[in-house]
């Protein structure tokens, strides 16, 4: 009986062994996820804080006239949609949103050098009736942008 007891003691001692380096395993494999997850978000929030700066360097050049107020908008909208804020900056920022909406389709480049004459009139016509009308809200909220802080809009 007593060699009963030693295989069985035995069995229940490997058995416990198993489990609980299978629970070691798993919980080191929760571990480098968690891990990974860190990582990642860490990498996504400095290529949020660089696009951010982005924003914040366009806007100034804006200001400074070293970037021309339809390439500024154009920028900025689409580093805000990047960035994954567009909804959430499009309200406090109403006028260059607004721009962004006449000339966010309007080609350039090769595409553009594709269209008419009269196309491309037709463009420029409203890309500089948008912008006369908006440049003085533009540049008052390219002066905020410059400053621009993602906490602020918590």
């Amino acid at each position: 009986m007593t060699t009963a007891f030693i295989v069985i003691g035995f069995f229940i001692i490997v058995a416990l062994t198993t489990y609980a380096t299978y629970l070691l395993l798993r919980v080191r494999k929760q571990n480098q996820v968690r891990v990974q997850q860190q990582q990642q978000a860490a990498a996504a929030k400095a290529k949020s804080e660089e696009l951010l700066d982005s924003i914040r360097y366009i806007a100034a050049a804006m200001l400074e006239e070293r970037c021309e107020i339809s390439e500024g908008v154009m920028r900025i909208a689409k580093l805000f949609n990047l960035v994954g804020m567009s909804e959430l900056v499009s309200e406090k920022y109403p006028a260059t949103f607004k721009h962004f909406e006449v000339i966010k389709d309007h080609p350039i480049k090769e595409q553009r050098k594709t269209l008419s004459k009269q196309q491309r009139m037709k463009l420029d016509f409203a890309r500089m009736k948008s912008e006369a009308e908006l440049e003085a809200t533009i540049l008052e909220e390219a002066k905020q942008l410059s400053e621009f802080d993602a906490a602020s809009l918590h």
